[in-house]
């Protein structure tokens, strides 16, 4: 079996992907199950987070969102039995690369697959379903009658976003990126508020991103901006102005329950919430058309330099 794994030589250096010749498995844990991958989503693989939990290595394994069947379980295994459909997130020190035929997972990081739910829509909305689910039930507390800022609105992580806001009842306001993403904003129901007219379509694109002053701003009395900016610094004028309105930041990162085994029951509720919404059709996931094997490391590339405007998903 081939498995997809990234290489980068140097720090600093563009990430490399390379397929590996996969040796045979080596014997089932006692905790571990053995799935058949039926598909995986491609997400941006973060060097420098895996350099300072020192979990840099020179192949790092690619493709952590799977679904798939099990095919085989370890003797203390109670959450699932052979011919049951699953999905998951592998966690960051796994050895196993999502992108491979069959691989072993701890049964502790899957949740059950609705059957409704296809192989690669269960793959490529969990990981965008777990962040927005942190962002905006634990982070943020969204409820009825509270407003949402979602940057980037249309973006796969974005529309799961807006779409959990709406459910939890919130009014909705995003920002887009190009008048597709516009008009793509336009027809989820109910409509979402946009912050341009038309007339500054041109000004938008060279503008993506508002600057954090303008963010502060818009904060109300008790609000909360939950951002994935890790060097985000605050001037003082900045930590006045959230002084005066009684308002927070908080930094999203959704690889907090995979560095921590305290919180493992909520994040396993959390998965199973998201197959939930996805299966009632609450999530309706950005994906591209599914990609065969052999083009993963190209895709990859394109993941990794951030160029993807919908999610990838590889299908065995």
């Amino acid at each position: 079996m081939k498995a997809l794994f990234g290489q980068q030589n140097s720090p600093g250096e563009e990430m490399t992907f390379v397929f590996q010749e996969r040796e045979n498995l080596p014997p089932l844990g006692d905790h571990e199950v053995k799935v058949q991958v039926r598909a995986c989503a491609l997400s941006w693989v973060d060097t420098k987070l895996l350099s300072e939990i020192k979990l840099k290595k020179e192949l790092v394994p690619v493709g952590r969102e799977i679904s798939g069947v099990v095919l085989e379980v370890g003797s203390k295994v109670t959450f699932f039995q052979p011919e049951d459909e699953v999905v998951g997130i592998l966690p960051l020190d796994s050895e196993e690369s999502g992108l491979c035929e069959v691989i072993l997972v701890h049964e502790h990081y899957l949740v059950q697959k609705p059957e409704k739910v296809c192989w690669a829509a269960a793959a490529g909305t969990v990981r965008d379903g777990l962040r927005a689910y942190t962002a905006l039930h634990y982070l943020a507390q969204a409820s009825p009658g509270t407003t949402v800022l979602v940057l980037d609105g249309a973006s796969p992580f974005g529309t799961i976003a807006v779409q959990l806001a709406q459910h939890r009842g919130a009014r909705v306001i995003c920002t887009a990126h190009s008048l597709e993403d516009k008009q793509f904003l336009e027809r989820l129901r109910p409509p979402v508020v946009k912050l341009y007219s038309a007339e500054d379509e041109s000004a938008s694109k060279s503008q993506l991103l508002p600057h954090k002053h303008d963010i502060i701003t818009l904060l109300g009395v008790g609000g909360h901006w939950i951002t994935t900016e890790k060097n985000l610094q605050l001037d003082p004028p900045d930590s006045h102005s959230l002084f005066l309105e009684g308002a927070t930041v908080s930094f999203l990162n959704d690889e907090i329950w995979n560095l921590s085994n305290v919180q493992q029951g909520k994040y396993l509720s959390i998965l199973e919430d998201i197959m939930e919404k996805l299966s009632s059709g609450v999530f309706r996931p950005q994906l591209d058309e599914p990609i065969p094997l052999y083009e993963a490391k190209v895709s990859m590339e394109i993941v990794q330099k951030n160029q993807a405007r919908k999610r990838q998903v590889i299908q065995f």
